[in-house]
């Protein structure tokens, strides 16, 4: 969710493309789970990422890489669309372009991406209640968290969707206290 302002803005019309295609080729679930593997596969191999990234890296030998560690994991078309990406050397972007298809498949299927940061990992059923509460106030018919935990926070979480953002944080409510007390000891 939260990417490069302009690689998302460049992004943005391959993932339309792809997803425009998906649906008129009646693959879009097929698309969809390669892409969400992909986006898994990506996040843990930093050095697939890299070597796609690398301008040095000619266009065939990315293309050989890719042959070799995707072709048959992969639907077919989406395979076609990776090609096509290193073809017009924008391969770089896929991360953006995953993410920004995604988008367009979870608001057209109402599912919902949050990210929320967290002190402390959640258990499966505090995650299981904070998913069924933010299905009730976003009226989505499902909801995908991104969990990141960040000791930073000494307590608590933070919800991001959107543009809102909504902090139960310990260290927002000290931050809050150190404020009023400030403001009150100013008098």
């Amino acid at each position: 969710m939260s990417a490069n302002p302009l690689t998302a803005k460049i992004a943005a019309p391959y993932a339309r493309a792809l997803f425009d295609f998906s649906v008129e080729q009646n693959i879009m679930h097929q698309i969809t789970a390669d892409f969400q593997n992909l986006e898994i596969f990506l996040n843990e191999t930093s050095e697939l990422t890299d070597y796609l990234d690398n301008p040095v890296v000619s266009q065939s030998a990315k293309r050989e890489v890719l042959t070799k560690t995707l072709q048959s994991q992969v639907n077919t078309e989406t395979f076609k669309f990776l090609m096509v990406l290193v073809d017009r050397e924008r391969i770089s972007l896929l991360k953006s372009i995953i993410t920004n298809y995604l988008e367009l498949v979870y608001e057209t299927a109402s599912i919902k991406m949050i990210e929320v940061s967290t002190a402390f990992g959640f258990t499966n059923l505090q995650k299981n209640m904070l998913i069924k509460k933010l299905k009730e106030l976003t009226n989505a018919r499902e909801i995908r968290l991104v969990i990141t935990v960040d000791s930073s926070l000494i307590g608590g979480f933070l919800i991001k969707t959107d543009s809102k953002v909504i902090n139960f944080t310990v260290k927002n409510q000290l931050q809050n206290l150190a404020k009023h007390l400030d403001a009150v000891l100013e008098i």
